[in-house]
């Protein structure tokens, strides 16, 4: 019976990590124009910049977010990454209670009065919780997304019809369920709560958000689809957090800048 369970959250976890509306960010006929002069102009960040917490998402290790985090330091920020408690696989309820803490750590440390979310996958939902229900509200400037299942994934949904059951009883899979009662909660009403800057990154190429639109927010959140910007950039779900184009615009969102996106930034 153990070995089953084994095998079946195996499957589960396989499934997640191989590839298989509000103010908008999207461009009409300029889309494959934007050139590099937007990442020259765009600055680093200034003295006194809020500190930057990378929320990493499922499985996500804290050393897998080290490339964004590092091209931030880089930029000038103060930046730490939040590994998701027992990588992700738990209530995601519970994981914003976590990060709740880890946040006011982060501040007492710092000296700040907010903070900036940059958050992948599983880890925008966590955010997004402790915003909306767990005080987080005043204590997060900038809320950034990239490819967080934000109305839920058919991936999650997937499990059940190839006989996996119910994620095979993953919780936080069956909470990222397209219509489950987390993201019924999460979604009710305003779902981009308080003074929070909120902005959401996706890529048509998203292996497991599906459909990519899920990923975007309502209610005055501003929306980039990568490819509406640079129609040949080709970027996977793991890839938003190594992309150049996707960080050029984490980049001018932390830095209060205007949102065009780098379509050759390496």
């Amino acid at each position: 019976m153990l070995l089953r369970t084994i095998l079946a959250a195996t499957a589960a976890v396989t499934v997640l990590l191989v590839p298989a509306t509000a103010a908008h960010a999207e461009p009409a006929s300029t889309a494959a124009t934007t050139s590099s002069t937007a990442e020259a102009t765009t600055p680093k960040a200034a003295a006194g910049a809020n500190p930057v917490i990378v929320v990493g998402g499922l499985i996500g290790v804290s050393i897998a977010y080290e490339p964004i985090a590092a091209r931030l330091r880089a930029d000038g920020y103060r930046v730490s990454i939040y590994q998701l408690p027992g990588l992700g696989f738990g209530d995601i309820r519970e994981s914003a209670r976590a990060l709740s803490s880890y946040v006011d750590q982060v501040r007492a440390a710092t000296g700040a009065a907010k903070v900036d979310l940059v958050t992948h996958s599983q880890g925008g939902l966590v955010s997004r919780w402790y915003v909306k229900f767990l005080g987080g509200a005043d204590k997060v400037d900038r809320y950034v997304s990239l490819g967080s299942p934000q109305q839920g994934t058919y991936v999650a949904n997937l499990l059940n019809f190839l006989g996996l059951g119910n994620c095979a009883g993953i919780v936080a899979c069956q909470q990222m369920s397209i219509g489950s009662g987390f993201l019924t909660d999460l979604n009710g009403g305003d779902d981009t709560p308080g003074a929070v800057r909120w902005t959401t990154v996706r890529t048509w190429q998203d292996e497991l958000v599906r459909p990519v639109g899920n990923a975007a927010l309502g209610d005055g959140a501003t929306n980039v689809l990568v490819q509406a910007w640079c129609p040949l950039r080709i970027v996977g779900h793991l890839g938003l957090i190594l992309d150049g184009t996707t960080y050029s615009v984490v980049r001018q969102v932390l830095a209060g800048a205007a949102i065009r996106p780098n379509c050759f930034a390496l």
